[in-house]
C-alpha cells in the first residue's frame, strides 16, 4: 500500500501486525520529526538517557532535509516496512 499523504502514512503505520525493529522505529521517527519540525535544533541529551540519545542522533540523520524531502522519505519507508509489517 502507497500512502500519498503524511497522515495516510502515519495511519498505515498503526495497522502494522507486528512491531518493527528498533533501528526502522528509529529511522521513522528521525524522518517524522524532520517531515513535520525541520532540523533539529534541539539540545543533546546528556547522562545515560541513551534512548532520548538515539532519538536525538537519528532525527540529527536528517538535518538539511526539507520538511518535503523528509515527508517523501518517511512515505516510502512506511510503504516499504507495509510489506514486511502488514
Amino acid at each position: 500500500m502507497k500512502p500519498t499523504t503524511l497522515e495516510e502514512a502515519i495511519a498505515l503505520t498503526q495497522k502494522f501486525t507486528s512491531k518493527p525493529s528498533n533501528e526502522e522505529l528509529l529511522r521513522l521517527y528521525g524522518l517524522y520529526k524532520q517531515a513535520t519540525e525541520g532540523d533539529n535544533e534541539t539540545e543533546r541529551p546528556g547522562g545515560f538517557d541513551f534512548k532520548a540519545a538515539a532519538k536525538y542522533n537519528s532525527w540529527l540523520a536528517y538535518k538539511g532535509k526539507t520538511k518535503e524531502e523528509a515527508t517523501q522519505l518517511y512515505m516510502d519507508l512506511v510503504e516499504e516496512l507495509s510489506k514486511k509489517y502488514l
